[in-house]
């Protein structure tokens, strides 16, 4: 059942516990989880360490998107079988030879600090790939490795956004764009994007979305969590909004290789001299390398914005996990037929899933053409996001994310990132709870 439930979460240290109390709508049983996590401590000790929480920290909410993994795993630690459709990441091992290259620097004894911005040979690596890749010209200096494409994110965003900025982001969104926006002081302005339009922000959409206090619009292409790929005549008549009007673009491309038919991939910033002197170009290795657990990941930036950049994370990080790096060079310089492999399974698995949805009652689909995706409509059933995946979890066991997670009440996000077999299995569960609302 929906409902609006005070959660308090339990942030401790070795010094103090800090208790915050947030509102948020959200499943019984992932809240309750959390609620069961917090130890015996007296109350008021409690609320009078929520008055030392911050009101940035305090504006934020928990991931639905781990809550909802988190949930299902509880749900399988207990013996159940659960169908997880609700994934971000690949199935799949990080190849041999990156493990490898890992494990001979770690026994070579690279355990020391590197420069903040990360191993010079590691960000000549990123730029040569690039260059090769992306036809993009960048000086290892203009390149940042932080601890995950998250991290290259919240230090881009860190090191421009100012309070009272307005940062433009369409909707549907990955669900931490907003929360990294208000750390930052500034302002979030949401654009909705239509399914009739691949669900991609159209250039007169921008240009309505924006304020004199407009600093920024994020971009992901490929994209989370819808599957959209930008093309380049789109990306142009975006870029020449963002010209004219001087606003900075984040181009977040952690998908970049995972994209399929005639789509092609392309970095805003490689479009003109002046969209380069615009964009920061966020990626990384977790989806195309299945690196996840490794947390690498990097933005390239003018050099200015490079600058600031590396100052943040000199400040915070002080580097990306020094062995790991020499995994990450390896990546990239060494076999890349991984890649296309993955992708070439990935796009069967896309094609069995939209063959399915689209036969789906009360269920409406736009094709996705990259990441590993889909964003189906489920209006036509009645129910609102977080109820709707409430019921096919605890009765049907089968987990994807809330829409509302993303900006959007009216759909859900399934992934393709498991076997042949769970999909179908879920699927079908699926689609039995679909024609029995």
């Amino acid at each position: 059942m929906k409902s609006s439930l005070a959660i308090h979460l339990l942030y401790e240290d070795c010094i103090l516990a800090k208790l915050l109390t947030l509102q948020c709508h959200a499943f019984g049983g992932i809240i309750s989880a959390a609620h069961d996590r917090v130890p015996n401590v007296n109350i008021s000790h409690q609320f009078r360490a929520m008055d030392f929480i911050s009101s940035n920290a305090a504006s934020l909410s928990p991931s639905l998107t781990l809550a909802v993994t988190n949930r299902a795993k509880e749900m399988k630690a207990k013996g159940e079988q659960v169908f997880g459709l609700a994934g971000g990441e690949p199935d799949k091992d990080t190849p041999e030879n990156i493990k490898q290259a890992a494990i001979q620097a770690l026994q070579n004894g690279a355990t020391k600090y590197t420069p903040s911005a990360g191993l010079p040979a590691l960000r000549q690596a990123i730029a040569d790939k690039l260059k090769r890749d992306n036809n993009l010209t960048y000086t290892p200096e203009q390149i940042c490795v932080c601890s995950g494409a998250k991290p290259a994110v919240y230090s881009a965003l860190r090191a421009t956004i100012s309070p009272g900025d307005e940062v433009i982001i369409p909707t549907p969104y990955w669900v931490s764009y907003p929360s990294m926006v208000e750390l930052c002081g500034g302002t979030p302005v949401y654009a909705p994007t239509k399914p009739e339009n691949g669900w991609k922000i159209t250039a007169d959409e921008f240009a309505d979305a924006m304020t004199p206090r407009t600093k920024m619009i994020i971009l992901n292409t490929p994209h989370n969590p819808t599957g959209a790929v930008y093309s380049e005549e789109e990306l142009r008549a975006i870029g020449q909004v963002a010209e004219d009007e001087d606003i900075l673009i984040l181009a977040d491309e952690i998908y970049e290789h995972l994209i399929y038919g005639e789509a092609k991939h392309v970095s805003m910033a490689a479009l003109s001299p002046e969209l380069y002197n615009l964009t920061i170009t966020i990626n990384g290795f977790s989806k195309s390398y299945a690196m996840t657990g490794w947390r690498l990941g990097y933005s390239a930036a003018p050099d200015a914005i490079a600058q600031a950049i590396r100052l943040i994370q000199d400040h915070t990080a002080s580097n990306a996990t020094t062995f790991a790096q020499y995994g990450a060079i390896e990546a990239l310089k060494g076999d890349q037929s991984f890649i296309g492999d993955l992708r070439e399974e990935y796009d069967l698995r896309r094609q069995y899933v939209y063959d399915r949805l689209s036969q789906m009652p009360k269920v409406k689909i736009v094709e996705p053409m990259g990441a590993f995706y889909f964003f189906p409509d489920i209006s036509a059933t009645g129910l609102d996001s977080l109820n709707f995946c409430e019921r096919l979890l605890e009765r049907y066991k089968v987990a994807v994310v809330p829409g509302i997670a993303f900006g959007n009440d009216q759909a859900i996000r399934i992934s393709y990132c498991t076997s042949l077999d769970v999909l179908k299995e879920g699927l079908d569960r699926l689609e039995d709870f679909c024609r029995k609302l």
